[in-house]
């Protein structure tokens, strides 16, 4: 069988970023709005840069040190992956020259150090002295001895100190910016009805004769550098030493990563560039990127809206769930039904309820529940030490691995442990990514169990921005072998263990949707109807591709909605296999798997998406929805997002995101059909005012 022609994953991954770019040049979308897709964009490109391109450039380290057999170039993918980004750097810069104009026309302000009049001049000062100066801490380039303490993502000023009369030769000095400790953005005095905006890298411009106050100089000029390291983590295999020790040093080791991008402000002079990729042991294949003025733009995801509402997204107050609000019990409404949640169109709140009823609750014996990533002040982890303070025995495994929150994973392992809750602390080698939490409650002589399997994290932060799916049943068939995963983390038994209902990576996964993906191709030849559409973040996996593309060639109507990484192009391979991606307010991420089989259609929500590392080297979990009624609940949800047309975009093999138009009919945008869609259902609440405790 001929094999599928994939695109490459990390160049259909900026294909995905461009998508977030799309959002920030759209006139759709509020002007705020628009400058924090800005913040987006270049924070999916930090971790992409600290993630995968060194990952990359440790392959073609290795292509070089050793024979190492790859079916690609990873030389090759380096060069058209900067090739790419250069290209949509000039695009960045475009758009944002563009929003700033905007912003001007809206009495928005953003100013520089030279344009400030008397009266800002003396609050910048003020503000400097008060504030600011406490927290910078000049480097001399001339002494620097060591890189290590350059830190990732952070921002410096690279800093020339001169003479007018060039009486004295140059020197220079490297600043590093106080964000986020400080707000990158100062609130300036202004004329009445304009709002101006400074940036704190410009307060600091405007100040840096009094840093600098002990050396002779009279001309001072500052540029903007930043640089990326490589992220990766490297354990080490010392049985003699904790695995949270070991995970400890690994992220200290981090600060030190090699450098994979240096950016720097393509004003800055050759001679203080020069020192300082001499000094910082920069090197061309670090990729050296000439930029503008300011970087670090994540924290524009914070821009604030100096103006009116028309200048962000309408709001959209999470909506109740018909059968869970008003005083009830969740526990009861669990046991007589099966309960589906959406995020963030429902509120969060349920699962903290939940899990406060629980802990209350005399009956309740257990809560078992896996953390992957926790919001920062986590309600969720509070409700759980609440609940051993109430005498439960609570259980919680922790990822310690969830790249980028290891440290705070840590932090909330140990808090729990002295609470007096059960603290399994991560296994080495292989990730647990599933969504999982189970309820034990004696009733009468009998114990029932209570289960919540989700696509998303345990975090009433992400809740309220990512669009998952969360399913709470007291249905034994799965409760049970909920238990039995969480069996796996506590006995560490990880021989193969058999599900009759739940799909669990890496025992079952990719086998269970092989057969579906089977059954449909033999109902196509028998005739049948057959049919699959598939949700998730990314399609990877090369034999799932495969398989798919099998299926399509055989009759089987495949559509696949697909937010991120996509290796797989809408009619690729003589197949006629229908893509598309859906970028907007919110952050696309449940994981929905349906399959038509004949008319009596399995439906799946699944923690994992249809890479290699979910299928096979992570704990994942997909769960069936039997109940009828959900059932139709998420396929109604999948329908609308198919038949978006106004931010739905194609993905095809040349990644160029069209806008998927329809020629006729009603504009279709589905995050807000959707949530219509349940807001229609929340009205039927007996107290139709009752929605708004919804709110986030």
């Amino acid at each position: 069988m001929k094999k599928p022609d994939l695109v490459n994953r990390e160049i259909s991954w900026l294909s995905f970023n461009d998508r977030v770019l799309q959002e920030a040049a759209d006139e759709r979308v509020p002007l705020v709005e628009r400058m924090r897709f800005l913040g987006i964009y270049s924070n999916n490109l930090d971790e992409f840069f600290r993630v995968r391109v060194a990952t990359l450039r440790r392959l073609a380290d290795m292509v070089k040190k050793h024979t190492v057999d790859l079916d690609f170039d990873p030389e090759a993918v380096l060069a058209k992956i900067n090739k790419i980004y250069l290209k949509r750097q000039k695009r960045f810069d475009g758009i944002h020259r563009e929003l700033i104009g905007k912003l001007e026309e809206e009495g928005i302000f953003l100013l520089n150090e030279k344009q400030l009049t008397g009266e800002q001049q003396a609050f910048v000062g003020r503000y400097f002295r008060e504030t600011v100066r406490p927290a910078i801490f000049p480097l001399m380039v001339r002494n620097l001895r060591r890189t290590s303490f350059i830190r990732d993502r952070a921002i410096y000023l690279a800093v020339r100190l001169a003479r007018a009369d060039g009486g004295r030769p140059d020197d220079f000095a490297l600043i590093k910016v106080p964000s986020p400790a400080l707000d990158r953005f100062v609130i300036l005095p202004g004329p009445s009805g304009q709002h101006h905006v400074i940036l704190l890298d410009d307060v600091i411009r405007f100040c840096l004769p009094d840093i600098f106050p002990i050396f002779d100089f009279d001309v001072f000029e500052a540029y903007t550098v930043k640089l990326t390291r490589d992220a990766e983590l490297d354990i080490d295999n010392d049985v003699s030493r904790s695995f949270v020790e070991r995970l400890s040093e690994s992220l200290r080791q981090r600060k030190k990563g090699r450098p994979v991008r240096f950016v720097y402000d393509q004003d800055m002079p050759s001679a203080l560039l020069e020192v300082l990729c001499r000094q910082l042991k920069i090197s061309k294949r670090d990729n050296l990127v000439p930029g503008g003025r300011y970087h670090n733009f994540r924290d524009f995801m914070d821009f604030p809206n100096l103006g009116g509402p028309h200048l962000e997204y309408p709001s959209m107050p999470a909506l109740p769930h018909r059968d869970l609000e008003g005083r009830r019990s969740i526990l009861d409404v669990v046991r007589k039904k099966d309960v589906l949640l959406h995020f963030p169109y429902q509120s969060f709140r349920y699962i903290i309820d939940l899990l406060r009823e629980a802990s209350i609750d005399p009956q309740v014996g257990s809560i078992k529940m896996t953390i992957y990533r926790a919001a920062r002040n986590s309600r969720v982890i509070n409700a759980l030490i609440n609940a051993a303070r109430n005498g439960k025995n609570v259980t919680v495994f922790m990822e310690l691995q969830a790249r980028f929150d290891e440290q705070a994973n840590i932090f909330w392992a140990e808090k729990l442990q002295e609470e007096g809750v059960k603290v399994i602390q991560g296994i080495p080698g292989i990730k647990v990514h599933a969504k999982l939490m189970l309820i034990k409650r004696k009733e009468g002589k009998q114990t029932r169990s209570y289960a919540n399997i989700g696509t998303g994290n345990f975090n009433e932060q992400t809740a309220g921005r990512y669009a998952d799916d969360s399913l709470l049943t007291s249905d034994q068939r799965i409760t049970q072998e909920v238990d039995r995963v969480f069996g796996l983390f506590e006995k560490a038994v990880y021989a193969p263990v058999g599900f009759k209902h739940l799909v669990v990576s890496p025992y079952r996964t990719r086998r269970f949707y092989n057969r579906l993906i089977s059954q449909e191709i033999r109902n196509a030849r028998e005739g049948k109807s057959a049919g699959i559409l598939l949700k998730m973040n990314s399609l990877v996996d090369p034999d799932m591709v495969q398989k798919l593309c099998q299926a399509s060639r055989a009759g089987v109507s495949i559509r696949l909605i697909i937010r991120g990484i996509c290796v797989l192009g809408a009619g690729a391979s003589g197949s006629d296999i229908g893509a598309i991606s859906i970028v907007d307010r919110y952050l696309e991420h449940s994981r929905v798997f349906v399959f038509h089989n004949a008319g009596e259609e399995r439906v799946f929500i699944s923690s994992a998406d249809f890479m290699t590392r979910n299928l096979d080297y992570r704990i994942e979990v997909g769960c069936p929805v039997l109940d009828p009624g959900l059932k139709k609940e998420l396929l109604d949800m999948l329908e609308i997002q198919w038949r978006d047309n106004v931010k739905a975009r194609i993905l095809d093999r040349e990644g160029e995101n069209r806008y998927r138009h329809q020629a006729t009919g009603k504009p279709l945008r589905s995050q807000w059909a959707i949530y219509e869609y349940f807001r229609k259902q929340a009205i039927t609440i007996s107290n139709p005012d009752d929605h708004v405790a919804g709110s986030h």
